[in-house]
């Protein structure tokens, strides 16, 4: 079986880190290829061959959040389509939704080839904020595909009013630990993209007014140059210099001693899908404390995982952080929960929820779908 994942890009990004740890450990089974938009040096390591479109597009944008996908992106749908004709591909995954909206083309020019739309993010983000310009080919990009993949149980119930062949598969931990988190260290670890509505920047700012005088919170990621000017503009409002130890984006060692010098993980996002830091904090044994969204619950099951506060309430976050911060009891408890969770998103248990509907039969193709 020959597999084409498709990717507008190999930069840092969430999409693309689940895209390729996934597609690396499928290619210790399946014959795997990347296909990029956008001609870029990838920021992950590949086990795989990179195609890079034959037109590719700009690599300054990093997810096309726009309208009209089918004129913007008229020649790379043919290129794309023309190449998993002429290199007989099986099977092609789509993560996302402007990938996903070129499923009907794919399905008129290739009948046969097995098309997954691959969902990471939750669907009312997909259809009121990111995709809200392009909903119509959104949603027929779903409809034709083969099968639609999603990572949470909200998520399942949604995407299936599009596609009834829907199912659930976590995404793979990203990150392996080589030790247990610190639980006595005075360090709050968060991870994430320096973008301050999507991942509550603001909120985790202001949440740290509250912390005790030995404590502080330590950010790996970086944003755009706006969202860093905001970022400390925020810093400096709230009056939390002291409280912040900013690292910038981190991966591999440095990433790995980010999660060991902490004993507690937080998140503060406004939505999520199902945030790939949170696994990976919890595989070096970090207790979790998130505000809530479709991702936090999914991951933390009614708290039996970690403690969920109330969405966007930073008194509630800071009240739950309080009692992990004062009780090593507690942070032992819920750290001895976060490893027995992330035992579902060993890749070895992901993969093989991938491939039998990678080799699934193909159903056949509407007419109505193009």
């Amino acid at each position: 079986m020959k597999v084409l994942i498709a990717l507008e890009n190999v930069v840092m990004d969430g999409v693309k880190r689940a895209a390729t740890v996934l597609g690396n450990e499928l290619s210790k089974q399946l014959d795997v290829a990347y296909y990029s938009l956008s001609e870029t040096v990838p920021y992950y390591t590949l086990e795989a061959p990179l195609i890079i479109a034959k037109r590719p597009v700009s690599s300054d944008i990093l997810n096309y959040f726009g309208d009209s996908p089918y004129e913007r992106y008229a020649d790379q749908i043919s290129d794309l389509c023309d190449y998993v004709v002429e290199n007989e591909y099986g099977c092609v995954i789509l993560p996302a939704g402007l990938l996903t909206s070129f499923a009907p083309f794919i399905k008129e020019k290739a009948p046969n080839v097995n098309v997954i739309a691959w969902m990471h993010n939750n669907y009312e983000t997909y259809t009121t904020k990111y995709y809200a310009g392009m909903l119509a080919e959104f949603e027929r990009g779903l409809a034709a595909a083969d099968t639609v993949v999603v990572l949470t149980a909200f998520d399942y119930e949604r995407y299936r009013e599009f596609n009834q062949n829907t199912v659930k598969i976590y995404n793979p931990l990203t990150l392996i630990p080589e030790k247990r988190a610190d639980l006595n260290s005075h360090l709050i670890a968060f991870t994430g993209r320096i973008a301050i509505q999507h991942k509550g920047i603001d909120l985790l700012l202001e949440a740290a007014k509250s912390l005790k005088d030995d404590w502080k919170i330590a950010i790996a990621g970086s944003g755009t140059p706006e969202d860093m000017a905001t970022f400390k503009a925020l810093v400096a409002r709230f009056g939390v210099a002291d409280k912040i130890i900013y690292r910038g984006a981190l991966k591999d060692k440095a990433l790995q001693d980010h999660y060991e010098s902490a004993s507690i993980f937080v998140s503060t996002s406004r939505w999520e899908g199902m945030p790939l830091v949170m696994g990976e904090a919890m595989g070096f044994g970090l207790p979790v404390v998130a505000m809530a969204n479709t991702g936090s619950a999914e991951y933390l099951q009614e708290d039996r995982y970690g403690i969920m506060t109330k969405p966007q309430d930073v008194a509630d976050f800071v009240r739950v952080l309080d009692r992990m911060t004062a009780s090593r009891f507690l942070r032992r408890y819920y750290s001895a929960r976060s490893l027995e969770r992330v035992k579902h998103f060993a890749p070895e248990a992901v993969v093989s929820r991938w491939l039998p509907v990678i080799m699934e039969t193909k159903r056949e193709t509407k007419e109505e779908l193009v």
